[in-house]
């Protein structure tokens, strides 16, 4: 077994100790990250299927991971007053896929323990003694969640379970062009012993409907489209009223190094990037821009080397500008 292996082993073997020791306190609830994506939301539900006194729960269910929880009848319960909606005696709490505080939503008290289960770049997390920090190089956090259950609770990998882990770890990494070796030993690992058709599978997670009006956004996105070099990286931009996400995704197709979409509503700015692997082989983190961006102009930002976003009240033309600056100072590996 090698040093990396043992490592992980060792921090899964803590985190059931953690959990062990919660359940015995009182309910655990375990939060997505407030943007209720896919694998926020997967890596709850399945993680709550090991224990009778954990509940998965959040503010927000995206539009990937509510169709999937109505198809498998998911069970998942949205806060609308925060933890007033949860039991009074809480043993613990676990928070999934969520690099900060102030990606979750809610206020969480000091006195009770947190489990932060994450993998994504960025950490502003502050800990206490009776806190733990469970945090992996994977794709997803499907990843953590499916290998913990592997060793401590295989009785919970459930098909539905096992489809709920696959749609993270997809839809996370990208369909996998962002993963490591690892993400596909992960995947096996879901599939094998299920019923599960890989491939249809794959077409109805990204079958999703949009309305005219979203499709005349798309579109409309797809023509603001301009491309530009800033530094040593290509970047194509434009801006949409919805869709942020698949706006960024269409257009990284086109070839350039970076994908970026900038929305405004109500007062309220978000930048929405993709970049290519190649890019991020070559020294681009996505994240950590953003996240030197919310220093420059407040707000809140992180994600992933690949994908990932801010969210502030500076003009939509000022956060792009940001942008496109703090990439022109990052040298590309190799050249």
């Amino acid at each position: 077994m090698s040093q990396s292996e043992i490592d992980v082993t060792s921090q899964l073997v803590e985190l059931h100790k953690w959990i062990d020791s919660a359940c015995k306190r009182g309910a655990v609830p375990v939060l997505t990250g407030m943007n209720g994506d896919m694998d926020t939301v997967g890596s709850a539900i399945s993680l709550a299927a090991s224990n009778p006194n954990m509940l998965a729960c959040g503010l927000h269910l995206g539009r990937v991971s509510k169709k999937v929880c109505q198809e498998l009848s998911a069970p998942f319960r949205k806060l609308s007053n925060g933890l007033a909606d949860l039991p009074k005696n809480l043993g613990g709490i676990i928070i999934v896929d969520a690099a900060a505080p102030n990606q979750v939503g809610i206020d969480l008290p000091d006195h009770i323990p947190k489990c932060i289960l994450d993998h994504h770049i960025t950490d502003d997390w502050v800990l206490s003694d009776t806190d733990l920090s469970v945090k992996l190089p994977v794709s997803a956090t499907t990843e953590i969640v499916a290998n913990y259950l592997s060793k401590h609770s295989p009785d919970s990998l459930t098909e539905p379970v096992r489809k709920l882990l696959l749609a993270g770890l997809i839809t996370d990494s990208g369909r996998f062009k962002h993963s490591s070796k690892e993400s596909f030993t992960t995947a096996s690992l879901i599939l094998n012993g299920s019923n599960i058709d890989y491939a249809k599978f794959v077409e109805w997670l990204e079958t999703s409907k949009i309305n005219s009006s979203e499709r005349g956004s798309l579109l409309r996105g797809m023509q603001r489209a301009n491309s530009t070099n800033s530094g040593e990286w290509s970047i194509i931009h434009s801006y949409c009223g919805t869709l942020e996400g698949r706006l960024a995704s269409l257009l990284l197709g086109l070839g350039q190094d970076i994908s970026l979409v900038s929305r405004n509503k109500d007062g309220e700015t978000r930048l929405t990037a993709r970049a290519s692997k190649i890019a991020t082989s070559d020294g681009l983190s996505l994240g950590k821009i953003m996240q030197d961006i919310a220093k420059q102009l407040g707000g809140e930002g992180g994600g992933h080397d690949g994908a990932a976003g801010w969210t502030g009240t500076t003009d939509r033309i000022t956060a792009e500008s940001s942008f496109i600056a703090h990439i022109a100072k990052l040298k590309r590996n190799g050249e």
